[in-house]
């Protein structure tokens, strides 16, 4: 079968590779779609760094290369003898992070914080394949209203609900969304479904504009604007009560400190490839709190799935171009890469032919 394989920095291939066959409890799953995500473009550009290379990863063996790929939805096509509650044919989604189930923070359902955590696509053969295996428990059955390709986007949709549930943003609160690329917008509309108030904060005016399509009450273009005092004009003076970071620039943390609340929580659940200096007198002074989002847990994907169904989580606005395994390397990642992007996310539909 067809696959993308990850070989190291700035090495990702097109190769022909072996049909997987599903082991004990697993399900062989052909797959939908799969998402090119800004993690994949920032593992090629600046890893491998969370994907296994320097030895086999303890819980799964693997290590690069590595079909990658962590945005999926599949069909069930084959399952272990062993395998129940799953039926060929089902549209599912998977539970994608993986982790040991034995150590504290497994047991205290802060599987995001084991030490063994890892993800598909990162330490285990990904999505951006004809086929993939997965254990049966771990996959998410789709509802009938809720279309393969608009789940393709449950896995970042889930990110954004973690991070919107670990900001404990109340009904009737106020939230900044920094950043309004696919995770952004997908917290943006998580947040709304939590009855608050929203507001997108992004450089670029398409961003803006789907952002209020997709229900931001407000939104800021940063360039030539005091973000600071617009989001207090838009709050009685005070600010909002939390700010997400989902822009991961080089200064977005210290800005995300800087225009919360005084007592307000700031989140930041983008990966960043700098590590600026940061005075921590602002966190002391004004009680505010700095809290991290990584992944996601099962019920977050759960309630992802729901929100779909329900309409309150709209994805498919944010599927900007749908292409074959074929044309990954020479036109996907290209256009990831461009400097000016006008895309939100790339699906790859292996079933698809080339471009070409």
């Amino acid at each position: 079968m067809k696959a993308i394989v990850y070989h190291g920095n700035k090495d990702v291939r097109l190769e022909r590779i072996e049909e997987p066959v599903p082991g004990k409890g697993e399900v062989k799953l052909r797959i939908d779609y799969c998402g090119i995500c800004a993690t994949d473009i920032e593992e090629y550009l600046f890893g491998p760094q969370f994907i296994s290379h320097r030895a086999p990863h303890p819980l799964t063996g693997k290590m690069l290369p590595l079909t990658i790929g962590h945005e999926m939805t599949g069909t069930v096509v084959e399952a272990a003898s062993n395998v129940e509650g799953v039926q060929l044919g089902d549209r599912v989604v998977i539970h994608g992070m993986l982790s040991c189930g034995d150590c504290r923070w497994c047991r205290e359902q802060q599987t995001t914080q084991c030490p063994s955590m890892t993800a598909v696509g990162f330490a285990i053969e990904g999505g951006l394949a004809e086929y993939m295996t997965w254990p049966a428990s771990q996959t998410i059955r789709l509802p009938d209203q809720v279309t393969s390709r608009a789940a393709a986007l449950v896995e970042p949709a889930s990110v954004a609900y973690h991070a919107v549930r670990r900001s404990r943003l109340a009904p009737g609160e106020r939230v900044a969304v920094l950043g309004a690329g696919t995770v952004g917008m997908l917290a943006i509309q998580a947040a709304k479904a939590r009855g608050a108030q929203v507001f997108a904060i992004d450089r670029r005016e398409m961003s803006l504009d789907l952002a209020r399509e997709l229900g931001a009450d407000a939104t800021i273009h940063v360039e030539g604007t005091d973000v600071g005092q617009a989001l207090k004009d838009l709050t009685d003076g005070i600010g909002t009560d939390v700010i997400i970071d989902a822009a991961g620039g080089p200064n977005t943390p210290e800005l995300a400190v800087e225009w919360v609340r005084t007592g307000g929580r700031a989140v930041l659940v983008a990966i960043y490839t700098a590590k600026p200096q940061f005075d921590f007198n602002s966190l002391v002074m004004t009680e505010t709190e700095l809290i991290g989002s990584v992944g996601y847990l099962r019920e977050d994907v759960e309630a992802v799935v729901g929100l779909i169904a329900s309409g309150a989580i709209k994805t498919t606005p944010l599927i900007s171009d749908i292409i074959g395994l074929d044309d990954v390397v020479d036109v996907g990642y290209p256009r990831m890469l461009a400097p000016t992007k006008d895309i939100f996310r790339i699906l790859v539909a292996p079933s698809k032919g080339s471009a070409g």
